[in-house]
């Protein structure tokens, strides 16, 4: 069991640490995360534009080495500013418009800002809408001056999860004793890579939490694999019972337990029907593929939880 443990964190690890380091990879798991967030209240903004105003904003995060995320605490957020506009009559007829911009980084929930930047642009177009739309295309996510204010609250966050640890792996320990094994692994590998103390023992709980999430699933499994076979004890229950049996994982303490069980079933079925049962329960060729398969299990429980996090109402009114 430790070594197994072991081995596990120290594959999380490695495998975390590199999607860190690659920044052109769509695995966010490990780096600093930040939700893109455009407010309804933005005075004139029209909708076409502020879906071009949120594309800028994943830009200028990825570009700058930060992970996205939904509904996260951690947000960039924008304001816009109508500084100047005139129409030319034409024909064709033009709006000329020149806009402050304003982005701000910071804990939407609690409503601190950590960083804030501003940016002047200036936009054509036949209309309004379009107008917008050729203004903030004129904001360029490769501007230097969003390196400073990305790190600035980059440094602002990796603070938070250095004084809140403690209070994190609490969190998660609450869902693990609720049997919430997926909340509590995402809550865990939320944290950054690069806290490092935290982070690693983030990672430790991870191996601990997913070892305990395949025990007690198993059993699981192994009970509605038992009655479905008990049911009828025939081919029909046994291809039913097969289907619970496939899901239990080879390192789980139950295993054995499930493999008996298919024995019991293939020579059951050998005496009703004169043939071999054609189930095999799941094995690992080797231990590459076991720990790659745990890795893949762990790293898809974070991000499924990621896309299902409730909606979080923002707390941003103070930002401008």
């Amino acid at each position: 069991m430790k070594y197994y443990l072991n081995t596990l964190i120290f594959f999380l690890l490695f495998s975390y640490s590199f999607s860190q380091n690659s920044l052109g990879k769509t695995d966010d798991i490990g780096r600093v995360k930040l939700s893109t967030y455009v407010s309804d209240q933005i005075d004139g903004l029209p909708a076409s534009a502020k879906n071009l105003l949120e594309n800028k904003l994943s830009q200028i995060t990825s570009i700058n080495g930060l992970g996205g995320t939904r509904n996260s605490r951690f947000i960039i957020t924008p304001n816009v500013s109508l500084l100047f506009k005139e129409v030319l009559p034409g024909p064709p007829r033009k709006v000329v418009i020149t806009l402050d911009v304003y982005f701000y980084i910071g804990d939407g929930i609690k409503g601190t800002v950590f960083s804030s930047e501003t940016i002047k642009v200036k936009g054509v177009g036949t209309s309004d809408t379009k107008a917008y739309i050729s203004a903030i295309k004129q904001i360029k996510a490769r501007n230097p001056i969003f390196k400073d204010f990305v790190n600035q609250g980059k440094t602002e966050i990796i603070e938070f999860y250095n004084s809140q640890c403690d209070f994190i792996l609490k969190d998660a320990e609450v869902s693990k004793s609720k049997k919430d094994y997926d909340g509590a692994i995402y809550k865990l590998m939320e944290i950054p890579q690069v806290t490092k103390e935290c982070y690693e023992t983030a990672m430790n709980e991870v191996a601990i939490v997913y070892k305990e999430k395949m025990d007690y699933e198993c059993q699981l499994h192994l009970t509605n694999a038992k009655n479905a076979w008990n049911t009828g004890l025939d081919t029909n229950s046994a291809n039913i019972a097969s289907t619970h049996l496939s899901l239990i994982d080879p390192d789980s303490n139950c295993y054995e337990e499930g493999v008996n069980l298919s024995k019991l079933i293939g020579k059951r079925i050998k005496e009703l029907d004169q043939r071999e049962w054609d189930f095999k329960m799941k094995k690992y060729e080797d231990e590459v593929e076991k720990e790659n398969s745990i890795i893949k299990a762990a790293r898809d429980i974070g991000v499924a939880n990621a896309k299902n996090q409730p909606k979080v109402t923002y707390n941003i009114r103070s930002w401008w």
